[in-house]
């Protein structure tokens, strides 16, 4: 409930819940007439059908209004003990986050052997190794292809894994430490300072760069604009800054497209990518086999 602004909900759903209970039992006691009845005494409500089929108003079996107290019982005890009152946490302090944290531990347990072996073990030497590479794909698979794909070729926005062009750099600790902490990259939006001809002049430019097609008639006045605003991040010869993770613009390789239009949406509207920390879902010896197999896919 500590995502309401208002501790009103808490309340309405408490009441909705002991309300719901308090209805039932009022309803089975209000109810208890059938209990002095004569069974000869059944209320004929006159329907007939088949010539002999007589709808009687026949009083609850006992059974069954025994068993709808004892489930609003087991109702309120359970309210007691688990979390289902509003912002009340229960007695027993239970949570899903907490459980689902304790089959992880215990998970974590009787797989670790499986990973003692390559504790110590380089980086590049357990991508070379089989059972390693195994696991680490599978850690892939379960983690991670989600946005790059099962074949690591990522997509439009995701970076692809296999083609050595790595905006943070692709050595086995720059990976590692990608995956253990993510990445947050962020190109600022221009279009307050930057027209939209202007930013059309400086795509051309950039197009250049990577030996695009491009208006060689514009690309003087492009550059002139990449000089005052982008050579802070991308440098001065346009090959980025892994420390930054602001990408490489001389080589073939391209997040979001290479065409005119869709460079000019980069500068104008900006870009911000978010690669989310692994280290709160794996281990480290599980960090290190992923990192190894994400490492192999470009060091074969």
């Amino acid at each position: 409930m500590s995502d309401f602004v208002s501790s009103f909900w808490s309340y309405y759903i408490a009441v909705i819940a002991l309300g719901g209970i308090a209805w039932c039992v009022w309803l089975l006691f209000s109810q208890r007439a059938w209990l002095k009845r004569d069974v000869q005494q059944v209320e004929n409500t006159g329907h007939v059908w088949d010539g002999d089929l007589t709808e009687l108003n026949n009083p609850v079996p006992r059974w069954w209004t025994v068993m709808y107290l004892l489930l609003c019982i087991f109702a309120l005890g359970y309210l007691v003990l688990y979390p289902g009152l509003g912002s009340w946490k229960g007695t027993l302090g239970f949570t899903a986050g907490q459980q689902v944290q304790q089959e992880q531990e215990a998970l974590n347990a009787r797989i670790q052997p499986v990973y003692e072996r390559f504790r110590e073990m380089p980086i590049p030497d357990i991508a070379r190794d089989d059972q390693a590479r195994d696991i680490g794909q599978r850690l892939f698979l379960n983690n991670c292809a989600q946005c790059h794909g099962s074949d690591a070729k990522g997509s439009r926005g995701f970076p692809n894994l296999t083609d050595g062009d790595w905006l943070y750099g692709g050595a086995p600790e720059q990976i590692q430490q990608t995956i253990t902490e993510g990445r947050h990259g962020v190109m600022p939006p221009w279009s307050a300072a930057i027209k939209p001809d202007e930013a059309s002049a400086i795509a051309q430019y950039v197009r250049s760069l990577s030996g695009l097609a491009h208006d060689p008639l514009r690309v003087n006045a492009g550059k002139r604009g990449f000089d005052t605003y982008c050579v802070a991040c991308h440098g001065v010869d346009g090959k980025g800054n892994q420390a930054l993770g602001a990408p490489n613009l001389t080589d073939e390789v391209w997040l979001y497209g290479s065409s005119e239009a869709t460079i000019v949406e980069t500068i104008l509207n900006g870009r911000d990518n978010q690669m989310p920390a692994q280290k709160q879902n794996l281990t480290p010896e599980q960090i290190r086999l992923l990192t190894a197999w994400v490492w192999g896919q470009s060091n074969r």
